[in-house]
């Protein structure tokens, strides 16, 4: 139960690093009073929205993340930007600490001639427009070429893959945007290019990704023999006991690699390939690769590249390299690693009472689980520190309420999402899926409201900041 002698933590973010650094605040403290402050007006963050459609398992996690939210000491605020309704300055004062969990909602660029040619994009607007989110709904993804390449070998390039290539009755019957269903309808792919810099041995796809693209009906796996062959260093790496998923994933391309073809839509791998420029005039025409070798001792290897170049025809590249941070007002920020920079969570600098987790903290790797862990350590270092804190009482949400009433935000509450999530369900039930998502910000807020909102604030349009989401 709230008082006014609880300690009271905003966190900044209400993805998985946000509620799994509630977790441990709930585990480790009996007195805390918990704001998971989000920009969207629906919470779980990289669940809801990266998570691939086909893969609703993974998103079961949303329950133990329900519960949390249903403890007494939790209050979700959604439709909040911190960074552009309220500053973390601002809520330094109402907060004996604040917490940021704002992911990694840019991407990593190929800096490469042509990126900007249209039919080239990052996997984080495809990813965000296939999954609803409303800052994505806007893009427009053309698919009437018949080759694409994926630049990245991580499992974010192989759900890409996934939806492109999986059939549309069966994503029909996932939460998949209805907008993009009508686009994969229309789909004329009938080749993927999976390509990366490095070799098969540093693949970085979990074995259940990989192997699910062998099971798609009406693809066949291709990949050169001469490909999979492996240099010294690479073999000795894939035999450490710890590379057990790298050496079954060398393993499955070598057996589809001695297949005969079957089917004329083909997932082609191509390693040891690094991207020189986009071809095209107006538009993608193809992608022209150098070839590399590798070096360096057991698990430093390098692409180091050769004198030889190949050209790939296609008429869509999907760069998919990695996640990237953006920066938060008035915090530091290391633009080259896209991270606040931080000592076991706690921000570095006279940063005094502000910690980080997740993404922001470490980087874009891992999967989901691994931000409890992460959330653990920073939530470690906020107890340690709890007892050089001031006692003054902090006004925590209140205060800010009605500061952002005063701005003209509406904020939602976890009561409203259930709301959303109910009529999501019922539409989605309607229409035989597990949901339908509803991906204006506008209307969100008005199922929030159960009505139709005349006067909605920031939430009346579809942000484009750079702010802070989980």
């Amino acid at each position: 139960m709230r008082d006014l002698d609880s300690f009271r933590v905003a966190i900044i973010g209400s993805g998985p690093s946000g509620f799994y650094a509630a977790e441990a605040l709930l585990q480790s403290m009996p007195d805390v009073a918990i704001d998971l402050i989000e920009r969207l007006p629906v919470p779980f963050g990289l669940v809801r929205y990266g998570v691939a459609p086909d893969h609703q398992k993974l998103k079961e996690v949303t329950r133990v993340f329900t519960a949390l939210a249903s403890d007494s000491r939790v209050n979700f605020i959604g439709n909040v930007a911190v960074g552009v309704d309220v500053t973390v300055e601002e809520l330094l004062p109402l907060y004996d600490s604040v917490i940021v969990a704002c992911g990694a909602s840019a991407d990593r660029r190929m800096s490469i001639p042509g990126e900007e040619l249209t039919g080239c994009c990052s996997a984080v607007d495809f990813v965000g427009w296939y999954n609803g989110h409303p800052d994505h709904c806007h893009h427009h993804f053309d698919l009437s070429g018949e080759a694409a390449v994926i630049v990245g070998q991580g499992n974010v390039a192989i759900d890409i893959c996934r939806v492109l290539a999986k059939s549309v009755d069966d994503l029909r019957k996932t939460d998949i945007a209805e907008h993009a269903l009508e686009t994969l309808a229309s789909s004329k792919v009938k080749k993927i290019v999976i390509m990366g810099r490095r070799g098969p041995a540093q693949m970085k796809f979990t074995a259940k990704e990989l192997r699910e693209l062998g099971s798609l009906a009406g693809w066949d796996i291709q990949v050169s023999p001469d490909d999979l062959s492996l240099d010294a260093v690479s073999a000795a790496e894939i035999a450490a006991p710890h590379m057990l998923v790298s050496a079954r994933n060398v393993k499955f391309l070598e057996e589809c690699s001695s297949k005969p073809r079957s089917n004329d839509r083909v997932i082609e791998f191509r390693f040891l390939r690094s991207p020189v420029e986009v071809l095209g005039r107006d538009a993608v025409r193809g992608l022209l690769l150098r070839k590399n070798s590798l070096a360096g001792a057991p698990f430093q290897q390098q692409a180091v590249p050769l004198n030889e170049t190949e050209i790939v025809e296609a008429q869509s590249v999907f760069r998919s390299i990695g996640y990237r941070g953006v920066p938060v007002a008035g915090l530091p920020f290391d633009a080259s690693k896209g991270v606040i920079p931080n000592n076991c969570g706690r921000v570095i600098g006279n940063h005094s009472r502000i910690y980080v987790t997740g993404w922001i903290k470490r980087g874009p790797t891992g999967i989901i689980g691994t931000n409890r862990v992460d959330s653990i350590e920073t939530v470690a270092s906020l107890s340690a520190d709890r007892a050089r804190m001031t006692g003054r009482v902090r006004e925590g949400a209140p205060r800010l309420e009605n500061i952002l009433t005063d701005r003209g935000v509406r904020p939602t509450s976890f009561d409203e999402w259930r709301r959303i999530d109910a009529e999501e369900l019922r539409r989605g039930q309607r229409s035989g899926r597990v949901r339908s998502k509803i991906t204006s910000i506008h209307e969100l807020v008005a199922v929030a409201a159960a009505g139709p909102q005349t006067n909605v604030g920031r939430g009346g349009e579809t942000s484009d900041q750079p702010a802070l989401t989980a």
